[in-house]
């Protein structure tokens, strides 16, 4: 779809503009989303006591709160082209609140495995995130944008490992037991996507010219039916091998990141014989990596594109998953905490700018069916969560075993990127766009405080 008067810069402090707006909200908005979706995971030692759940157990349980996104994922970004990321955004934040507050009248394994399965419903609104900021931004900073949203989005994973077991002990101190401690701390996560989903209705708007509703009704967009309808739109990311591509690309990378998120915790826990806070805040430095990670991901996808056009950013993705690869196996190698935790940083680095690096490139691979497949590439990195969570589920292997033998696949399956190309005609068209964005503000930055 063509969208006008995209911005072609990202002036943090400035909230007067519906880009900037839009950037605003949908990165806080996926970051309280990902704190729900992920607060469960800093208190799994207790709620291990407190349900007797055993290691595939909570294997299962993993595994459910990413498996039904991959789902979610492919119908929401088809959604997004439908009616708006405005009303698709909202519609999942009040909604997935419910089984966020919901998963604290769990009572045995089975209404657990269903409660988590049913809050990774939200994990789709990643897909919400990339889709707003690309509408937003222009070609020369929609890579920054992109990543930087979802970084900070991300970084919900980080701060929900060090303020959950504080929430957690501000609970106690209130007198109540463990028991009931868990299960009032998850209501902090579900009101606060439940009031956010309240201001992304009265805050933002679809595109910059305004929502999708007026601007079919103008004839600026074109109406969502026949060649422009979910069903073409969806058909047609689904026929080019190159999402497929990276389907597999962001499963090696986002992928393994939610399945650092959900394991790190106990990991640190076990290995180390840390307190619950200190595993906690340890494994919330992974997630915290996110603040600047994913943004220099995006920042140097835009940067190889300045230099090589579409390849240059395909290039970069290929590079940062290499690095991933060999980070990932060297932290599994570790024994000694200080050490794990300087490799677990550069790992998390790394991890970071390949998903940057990934959503660099998902704009330009078609733009009339963008949230189809920005959708299907997000799905892969849940289906890649999926499978790196069985490694983890199995009595006999090791949580150590099972993030080298992660590391070795990320570095098998990286040559996935090298199948994503584009045309000549694609590239020269692409260039121009660049090009244009620049010139409309010489000499400025991609990201400025003004």
């Amino acid at each position: 779809m063509d969208i006008r008067n995209k911005a072609n810069r990202i002036r943090l402090l400035n909230f007067s503009t519906p880009q900037m707006r839009a950037f605003h909200f949908s990165w806080f908005a996926f970051h309280i989303c990902f704190f729900g979706w992920f607060g469960i995971a800093p208190l799994m030692a207790i709620v291990r006591e407190d349900l007797s759940l055993t290691q595939t157990q909570i294997g299962n349980t993993i595994i459910a709160s990413v498996a039904i996104t991959v789902i979610v994922r492919l119908a929401i970004g088809v959604l997004c082209d439908r009616i708006g990321p405005r009303k698709t955004y909202t519609g999942l934040l009040m909604l997935g609140a419910i089984p966020v507050m919901g998963i604290g009248l769990a009572d045995s394994f089975e209404t657990f495995l269903l409660a988590r399965l049913a809050i990774g419903a939200i994990g789709a609104s990643f897909v919400i995130t990339q889709y707003h900021t690309s509408m937003m931004f222009a070609p020369n900073v929609v890579g920054t944008a992109n990543a930087t949203s979802a970084g900070w989005g991300n970084l919900g994973g980080g701060t929900t490992q060090i303020l959950m077991p504080l929430i957690f002990s501000g609970m106690l101190m209130l007198g109540v037991n463990e028991a009931f401690g868990w299960r009032l701390a998850m209501m902090v996560p579900g009101v606060v996507m439940f009031f956010t989903g309240i201001g992304y209705w009265f805050f933002t708007q679809d595109a910059p010219n305004g929502n999708f509703s007026d601007l079919r009704a103008t004839g600026e967009l074109p109406e969502a039916t026949g060649e422009n309808g979910a069903k073409h739109s969806f058909l047609a990311a689904a026929k080019d091998i190159r999402v497929w591509a990276l389907f597999v690309v962001y499963g090696l990378c986002f992928g393994v990141e939610l399945t650092i998120n959900n394991i790190a915790a106990i990991y640190f826990f076990d290995k180390f014989d840390l307190t619950l806070a200190t595993a906690g805040l340890i494994a919330g430095l992974f997630g915290l990596m996110n603040i600047f990670a994913r943004t220099l991901g995006g920042v140097f996808s835009d940067l190889f594109a300045k230099q090589g056009g579409l390849k240059g950013r395909v290039r970069w993705l290929f590079i940062a998953l290499i690095c991933e690869g060999i980070a990932l196996v060297a932290f599994s190698q570790m024994h000694v905490l200080s050490l794990a935790i300087g490799i677990m940083l550069v790992f998390s680095l790394f991890v970071q700018m390949a998903e940057g690096a990934t959503y660099g490139v998902v704009p330009f691979i078609n733009k009339k069916a963008l949230g189809a497949v920005a959708g299907i590439v997000g799905a892969g990195g849940n289906v890649g969560a999926v499978g790196a969570a069985f490694l983890f589920r199995s009595e006999s292997l090791s949580y150590q075993q099972g993030l080298f033998y992660l590391g070795i696949t990320v570095l098998a399956l990286a040559s996935c990127v090298l199948l994503v190309r584009f045309s000549d005609a694609t590239e020269a068209e692409e260039a121009k766009a660049y090009r244009d964005a620049v010139g409309d503000d010489v000499g400025a930055g991609a990201l400025s405080l003004r």
